[in-house]
């Protein structure tokens, strides 16, 4: 299919591998010996984060449940036909790019509500001296540009101050 593969006997190879090559992707068997493709593919969601998909002769309910608590693409059940195959390669590479775009999108969010909790605490602070909230806001502006700092910056301060 074009791709260049890395063949791994065991769970312990295939972490090895990964480390070593940083390839775009995993295929991992569930059933590999040391370290199995579940373990592995939990190793490699943590420390190097790519599309996964899970490959097995086995489609017990155990194993299929235990796959869909992981971050994998796809959990596909052997006998694989090349065309299939590469359906799940390009369906796990986009989810991993959705899911990695939602990531961020996340941390953005809660890095703004962080923010707001902070300004909130900090318009408190200063309502507190008899300013009503829009001219306690007003007054983190004033100060983050008199001292030329960031909002964030103005805000830790009078917090601090």
């Amino acid at each position: 299919m074009g791709h260049e593969v890395y063949a791994a006997v065991n769970g312990r190879e295939a972490l090895e591998m990964a480390r070593r090559h940083n390839p775009d992707l995993a295929i991992l068997d569930i059933k590999m010996p040391y370290t199995d493709g579940l373990q592995a593919a939990k190793v490699l969601s943590r420390t190097q984060p790519m599309p996964i998909l899970l490959l097995t002769a086995f489609s017990q309910q155990d194993l299929v449940k235990k796959a869909a608590d992981l971050p994998i693409q796809s959990y596909l059940v052997k006998p694989i036909k090349s065309d299939e195959l590469a359906a799940a390669i390009t369906v796990a590479n986009k989810r991993f790019l959705e899911m990695q775009s939602l990531a961020l999108e996340n941390e953005r969010l809660q890095e703004q509500l962080e923010m707001r909790k902070l300004i909130d605490r900090a318009k408190g602070k200063l309502m507190q001296g008899g300013l009503s909230e829009e001219e306690a806001y007003l007054a983190i502006q004033r100060q983050a540009r008199s001292n030329r700092q960031s909002i964030r910056e103005a805000t830790l301060a009078i917090l601090e101050g």
